[in-house]
């Protein structure tokens, strides 16, 4: 039976290269972090610590008569440039939940225990461990798995780890952020001013009508999603909510078929090249005119055949992974090892178990009754203990907990600890699940 193809190149080939392009490109993003990481530590540990946390309290923004947006450089980063990276998350979840991991229920299934379990028991563990009510707004921070160090640390393990694997690590750790935004939104908002959000609401009516008329348009969108961002940052909702929202109202749908489009590209590189005219056009490092015009019809066509949503997670994709992520870890992830600040261990202690121990039983857990139950399948290739593996690298839950502890601490002695225990749990949850893995994954064959 001949095999399906796109453009002559086979079916399951077009499906795949995107995949890999993304694992790649989270890899990559997670060595970053570590390295953005390990510069953060050494700068607040260093001679230069005082300079370092000096940086991020340099106060920027507009005034105006009756306006004014004034932020310390750090609240512009963890509040601007991550909504950002929460609006990346909201055009995954959109696009995962319509076409992709999560778009039916047997696909759905697993990630989605998975992630219920990843984020309900680690909680508990948190809460039933601590004892002192002055920590207990902290609950939410080992809930989240930090899809790009997972994802490196995965890659580490080259091509003996299955494809089902990585997309089931992807598709649950979408989930699992898609519960952080709710958790955000839901318990780390306070004094909320409901005429703000009750605008914020007419405005994002106003994109999804714009989006279901077959109108998009990227220059509408920024500018009504800046002045969504604005109100949501004044109305007492954090501001990275409003990202995510802003990404659901993106189009998915493109106004030009596959195969038109191909016809369209052929008639106009046909034009271009037989539009060469050496008497008119005597210097060969400049185009015609008529070439101009093709072009322009070729980037006009182009636009069309382009899914709005599609479009705008690609361009974005390499900005967050390797600028908006790496500096809210350096800005984030500077802890004093010393100092004058003590340090609560319980609590260090608690997030850290929390999120080795707490990923591990839920994840495990929770897949375990879906599948025996038949709520769910593994995925294909995928066995039960490289799933259980998974559930170590779940608990590398850096960026998101470091996020959500910002949100939930303002005690300085608070923050560290938390952040001490962040990166003791994410650091031992890497290790463990790269040498677990590593001992269940099938052997790489030698080449004779």
């Amino acid at each position: 039976m001949k095999k399906k193809t796109v453009f002559n190149e086979p079916i399951d080939k077009v499906l795949i290269h995107p995949l890999e392009r993304f694992f790649q490109l989270e890899s990559a993003s997670g060595i970053l972090l570590g390295i953005t990481t390990l510069l953060a530590l050494f700068m607040a540990n260093s001679p230069w610590g005082e300079m370092y946390h000096d940086l991020w309290q340099i106060k920027l923004g507009v005034e105006a008569k009756d306006f004014h947006l004034t932020k310390p450089l750090i609240l512009w980063i963890n509040d601007g440039l991550m909504a950002i990276f929460f609006f990346l998350i909201g055009l995954e979840i959109k696009k995962e939940i319509l076409v992709g991991e999560l778009n039916s229920m047997q696909k759905a299934s697993l990630p989605i225990f998975a992630a219920i379990g990843g984020m309900a028991i680690p909680i508990l563990i948190f809460v039933f461990g601590n004892q002192d009510p002055s920590v207990a707004d902290g609950w939410a921070i080992p809930m989240a798995t930090d899809i790009a160090f997972s994802l490196a640390i995965l890659s580490l393990l080259g091509s003996r780890v299955p494809l089902g694997l990585k997309i089931f690590l992807t598709a649950f750790a979408i989930v699992d952020d898609l519960g952080a935004v709710l958790t955000i939104g839901l318990f780390y908002s306070e004094n909320i001013s409901w005429d703000l959000i009750l605008y914020s609401g007419v405005l994002l009516l106003l994109l999804v009508g714009l989006a279901r008329s077959g109108f998009y348009n990227k220059v509408i969108t920024f500018s009504i999603g800046s002045i969504i961002w604005v109100m949501f940052l004044k109305s007492g909702i954090h501001p990275t909510v409003a990202g995510l929202l802003i990404a659901l109202t993106v189009p998915l749908r493109k106004n030009l078929g596959t195969f038109k489009y191909r016809e369209k590209i052929q008639e106009i590189s046909e034009k271009f090249i037989a539009s060469r005219d050496v008497k008119v056009n005597k210097n060969k490092r400049l185009l015609t005119d008529e070439q101009i015009h093709l072009i322009d019809d070729l980037e006009s066509w182009t636009g069309r055949v382009q899914s709005p949503l599609q479009h705008l997670e690609h361009k974005l994709h390499s900005w967050v992974a390797y600028l908006i992520l790496p500096t809210f870890a350096f800005a984030n992830a500077g802890v004093e090892i010393g100092g004058e600040v003590p340090i609560d261990y319980n609590l260090a202690l608690i997030i850290a178990l929390a999120l080795i121990f707490g990923n591990l039983i839920g994840v495990t857990g929770l897949s375990w009754l879906a599948l025996k139950f038949k709520w769910a399948n593994l995925p294909e290739s995928v066995s039960f203990k490289q799933v259980i593996g998974v559930s170590f690298l779940a608990g590398v839950g850096f960026t998101m907990s470091m996020f959500i502890t910002n949100l939930a601490y303002t005690d300085l002695e608070m923050v560290r600890s938390a952040k001490m225990g962040i990166l003791a749990g994410s650091i031992l949850a890497g290790i463990i699940g790269y040498i677990y893995l590593n001992s269940v994954l099938p052997k790489e064959e030698k080449v004779k």
